[in-house]
């Protein structure tokens, strides 16, 4: 799954069924989830292993047999620890319909009246039987998938009402929203230009702070550095290049932001734990 972008924009699955489907299991390019957000609606279920969830400063680390609800919008990036997880993104629109009653409902949960609980141990019993119809008929594609998956959303969505399965939005927004919305200026910003030569400065320019209290902000909101997280991204996105192109590795570092080869595979052996030659190898 490529959570390249920090802020994922395009097409979920197809116009008359948006919904996107993925299995990562520690082989995949893309393994730990990088932090991002996007409008849709996200369900993860663990298979296996361990997941260490980050969602808007909130920590958690998600166990096997759990499943997890991310909100549209949702500041959110996980951690795998020799797990096998599957994702599900998908517009909430698509279970909308004709019928008044549950129209209302989801409403709610669109327009962010109610939030969902993020993460669901499997001692819930009832959310973790919904869900795991949910990945086995949409993993399946056998014929009529689509009404089994539909079947197991409204389900879940029920639940989630029917068992208090929510927390109320607060009228006024918390105090760490502005902090959110910050962070995710300076990460579009980091986004939109890791390919360039950048510097702390021009980071912290991005949301109109000064270089030191940037350095504070951003740690404490996702335990890096600026410095740090923009290294890593930078090679999480040299790994999907070196996957999915053509290129060399001197040309996907240049096209990651490295103008040193040899600092660029040092970078990568950092956080990798191999080198490119390694990785495409492996």
């Amino acid at each position: 799954m490529q959570y390249i972008n920090y802020r994922e924009s395009w097409q979920r699955g197809t116009a008359d069924f948006p919904l996107e489907y993925h299995h990562i299991s520690p082989t995949h390019p893309q393994y730990v989830m990088a932090l991002h957000w996007h409008v849709e609606f996200e369900i993860i279920r663990i298979i296996k292993g361990s997941f260490h969830l980050f969602i808007d400063e909130q920590e958690f680390n998600v166990k096997e047999n759990s499943s997890i609800i991310i909100p549209a919008g949702a500041l959110h990036a996980g951690t795998p620890d020799n797990c096998t997880y599957e994702c599900v993104v998908f517009d909430m629109n698509m279970l909308m319909n004709k019928n008044d009653s549950c129209c209302k409902l989801i409403r709610q949960i669109i327009d962010h009246e109610v939030e969902p609980i993020y993460v669901y141990p499997k001692t819930y019993n009832d959310i973790h039987q919904a869900v795991w119809s949910l990945f086995d008929a949409v993993s399946s594609r056998k014929k009529g998938y689509q009404l089994a998956v539909l079947g197991a959303l409204y389900q879940t969505t029920g639940l989630i009402f029917s068992k208090n399965y929510y927390n109320p939005v607060p009228e006024n927004p918390p105090r760490n929203h502005r902090r959110i919305v910050q962070l995710k200026t300076a990460l579009e910003f980091i986004e939109s230009s890791f390919h360039m030569q950048l510097s702390l400065k021009e980071m912290a320019d991005s949301v109109h702070m000064s270089p030191k209290y940037f350095c504070r902000f951003f740690q404490e909101m996702t335990h890096r550095t600026p410095v740090d997280y923009l290294n890593y991204y930078r090679i999480e996105r040299a790994c999907y290049q070196l996957l999915t192109t053509d290129q060399s590795i001197t040309e996907v570092a240049y096209n990651s932001g490295f103008n040193d080869l040899s600092y660029f595979i040092k970078t990568f052996k950092k956080y990798k734990g191999i080198t490119p030659k390694q990785y495409l190898k492996s």
